[in-house]
């Protein structure tokens, strides 16, 4: 059995009360978490917190013992709203004719491989959760809608819905619905659809003449949802309905009609009390009266259920998104971020915060610090000095209860792969050959020692780094600038240049090169800065700028000892002039 992490984190404290509160409603029974996601477009980094945060939680108390399952509600039997802007294979002329049908009939973009729109999105998540390591069940709201799963439910809303529109109508404003920001997406169609009173909210359902309806039928002529019930018979379940954008109208059998669905404030709370939930987690909008969590909490029980615990999470952000990379209106997935970063890394992101405390995802230079700061914590970890807390969100990030995931067998720093990937531009026999040298007593023998890492790391530099940036070496002396050098540059230059076969390894270098300008100043090379006076720092600044300008044309570029290193020995010291 897998040991639980010894600390009280707050994945910890969760799955104390979900384990005790499952308890509590179903004796003996494995215990169940859950998410929702809607594939309209491209599910992003955001999105991907409804998943962690359940995730997290379940993968403790499996690691303890229990049996867990965690659903993944689909929302792919939801509206197709609009057309988003910025995804290849989609135009508004050849998808707006779509809006207002289930996302499942809606095609896909043009070159897909995948049968419809909801399939297209939901393969790319699929795809990054299995790099993540998240076990879950996946459940299609289209196959649970049209296969009649939900009939009894469908029939009990519509038996009560005079208790569901009592429950929605403590929230509706004097003058029409008050809109709320929502987690799902606003069904305007809802909203048009509604007549007679101005009762209606576009996530309430349809209130007019005939009366309140908590069920949406898809058009039988048009797949669209913009109807409208006109009548409705308990006895029978006979229900009639008219279409607002074709004119359709038809009288069906609720008992044995699988064409529609309940409205969102209805199905959410049908789906806790059907399947059981006892933890699902929602994003911060749903903290104010009349949003869909809130309200969820009185209907639950008109199924017989009851609401879940869950936090409410708080937003996640993004540091630099490169617009190069970003094909799809400038919203990142994971997908995207496990381009550049190891699944463990992106993991830890959730797990070291906790659901109410927003945090940002780096896409700039920003990834290069929190990497460091990775492999600060797994060397504190190794030695038995991290804190608890920290203990445990490695933990959370590097394993699950199936196991490790996989990681990179040497994982050298990413600012260091970053650099090497830069310079060499794709040519993996160069890559080999510096990485190499890093560590002559300890070298590199093969470059998928450095894998997947860095994979990451050439993938940032080559995504999200713009062309302007990205270090290209001279390919000859800049004679000019190297004739106009006063003594002291050509002192300095000659100290590289005598130094570099002695020093050719990483940490070598990087105590030449800081060296220099000590040894110019009659100090040792081994002097500590609380040695030095202030104006060595300016010397040494003066000295790297002097190195990028001799090599790369530029004042800056990657870590010198690095460069150095990338550029080799014969190269250096043709373009420094000798």
């Amino acid at each position: 059995m897998a040991q639980s992490t010894e600390t009280t984190d707050w994945v910890s404290r969760f799955a104390d009360e979900v384990i005790e509160e499952s308890e509590r409603r179903a004796p003996g029974k494995p215990v169940v978490v859950a998410s929702g996601l809607s594939p309209s477009g491209p599910i992003h980094l955001g999105n991907l917190r409804e998943v962690m945060t359940p995730h997290l939680v379940a993968d403790e108390i499996r690691r303890r013992g229990h049996q867990v399952r965690h659903l993944i509600s689909w929302d792919d039997y939801d509206r197709y709203r609009k057309v988003p802007e910025g995804i290849a294979g989609v135009s508004k002329e050849t998808h707006t004719q779509h809006i207002g049908k289930p996302l499942t009939s809606v095609p896909a973009p043009q070159g897909s491989a995948y049968p419809n729109w909801a399939e297209h999105f939901k393969a790319a998540m699929v795809e990054a959760l299995a790099e993540l390591g998240v076990e879950f069940d996946g459940i299609s709201q289209t196959a649970q809608y049209t296969s009649g799963v939900y009939r009894e439910q469908i029939l009990h809303a519509m038996k009560h819905r005079g208790d569901i529109d009592a429950v929605l109508a403590q929230y509706r404003t004097k003058n029409g619905p008050a809109k709320k920001q929502s987690q799902k997406p606003v069904d305007e169609a809802e909203l048009e659809a509604a007549e007679g009173s101005g009762a209606a909210n576009e996530d309430d359902g349809s209130s007019g003449a005939a009366g309140y309806f908590p069920y949406k039928p898809y058009c039988g002529n048009c797949e669209k949802d913009l109807t409208t019930v006109t009548s409705y018979v308990d006895d029978t379940t006979e229900l009639s309905y008219t279409c607002n954008e074709c004119g359709f109208s038809e009288t069906v059998r609720l008992n044995e009609f699988n064409r529609g669905k309940l409205v969102w404030k209805v199905d959410w709370p049908m789906r806790w009390a059907f399947e059981g939930v006892v933890f699902e987690p929602s994003g911060v909008d749903h903290s104010s009266p009349g949003s869909s969590f809130q309200v969820g909490r009185q209907i639950v029980g008109i199924f017989g259920g009851k609401q879940p615990i869950g936090p409410m999470y708080a937003f996640v952000g993004i540091s630099g998104m490169a617009k190069m990379s970003s094909s799809k209106g400038g919203v990142p997935t994971p997908g995207d971020a496990l381009k550049i970063m190891e699944p463990q890394i992106l993991r830890w992101l959730y797990a070291r915060r906790r659901p109410n405390q927003s945090f940002k995802i780096a896409f700039d230079q920003e990834i290069q610090r929190l990497y460091d700061e990775w492999d600060k914590l797994d060397g504190k970890v190794a030695d038995g000095s991290a804190l608890p807390a920290d203990v445990a969100a490695h933990s959370r990030a590097v394993r699950t209860a199936g196991g490790e995931l996989p990681r990179t067998a040497r994982p050298l720093p990413y600012r260091t792969l970053a650099s090497v990937a830069d310079i060499t531009a794709g040519h993996q026999d160069q890559a080999l050959r510096i990485l190499s040298e890093l560590d002559p007593e300890n070298p590199l023998t093969a470059l998928d020692e450095a894998r997947p890492r860095y994979d990451k790391a050439e993938a940032w530099i080559n995504t999200q780094v713009p062309a302007d940036q990205r270090t290209i070496v001279r390919d000859e002396p800049d004679a000019e600038l190297l004739k106009s050098l006063d003594e002291a540059s050509q002192q300095s230059l000659r100290l590289l240049l005598d130094g570099l076969a002695e020093h050719w390894s990483l940490d070598g270098l990087t105590h030449l090169v800081y060296g220099v300008p000590k040894v110019q100043a009659g100090f040792s090379a081994d002097a500590t800065p609380k040695e030095l006076p202030a104006e060595i720092k300016t010397a040494q600044r003066t000295f790297f700028a002097l190195l990028y300008h001799l090599l790369v044309g530029r004042d800056t570029g990657p870590r010198l000892p690095t460069l150095l290193l990338a550029v080799g020995q014969e190269r250096v010291r043709h373009l420094l002039g000798e």
